[in-house]
């Protein structure tokens, strides 16, 4: 018995679609005149089908490096030694809309909204490096610099690959400015 086809866009696509839908919409009329309706009506999805994959639309271009960050604050809470798990983020990580949104920051209006969401990731790996590095025996203020270095090393590194993806992996961008530390 052969089974039925599914009606609708596949699931599997859904994601990326979004993601395509906005960043053309963040472009034509920049971010903050951009609505999740409007998203959602490009990309031939319903609303709900948008909040099954973000919770805002700011999520849409971080959530490949999200899935990046907390992967790395999993390894780091089980032990994982933090310059490698903070290295490994870039690994395979391919431009998306947030190398897109970064290069075009400015055409889309966005580049406070990407300062701000910088910060909060960036604080987010800081402080599970250094709650790793303590429970390495690193004193905490020692381990809270350290932890801030290699945390903005992470995130100057997704910058600069994002300004020149065409020269450079993320990989290497990352094993260069945790090196910086």
């Amino acid at each position: 018995m052969t089974p039925e086809p599914r009606s609708g866009r596949p699931r599997a696509s859904s994601r990326e679609v979004l993601s395509e839908a906005a960043c053309e919409l963040f472009l034509e009329q920049g971010y903050d005149a951009t609505s999740v309706s409007d998203i959602t009506r490009r990309a031939g999805v319903s609303r709900s089908s948008f909040f099954n994959y973000f919770s805002a639309k700011s999520d849409v271009l971080w959530s490949g490096f999200d899935e990046r960050v907390d992967a790395a604050v999993a390894d780091l809470r089980d032990g994982g030694a933090p310059l490698e798990v903070l290295a490994a983020i870039g690994d395979g990580l391919a431009p998306d809309a947030l190398a897109l949104a970064i290069v075009n920051a400015d055409a889309m209006g966005i580049a406070a909204e990407l300062d701000r969401d910088r910060a909060i990731r960036q604080f987010r790996l800081q402080r599970e490096a250094a709650a790793r590095l303590v429970r390495e025996g690193a004193a905490p203020l020692a381990a809270q610099v350290r932890a801030g270095a290699l945390s903005a090393a992470v995130l100057a590194a997704v910058w600069a690959w994002a300004d020149h993806t065409a020269g450079r992996s993320l990989t290497d961008a990352m094993s260069e400015a945790l090196a910086a530390t």
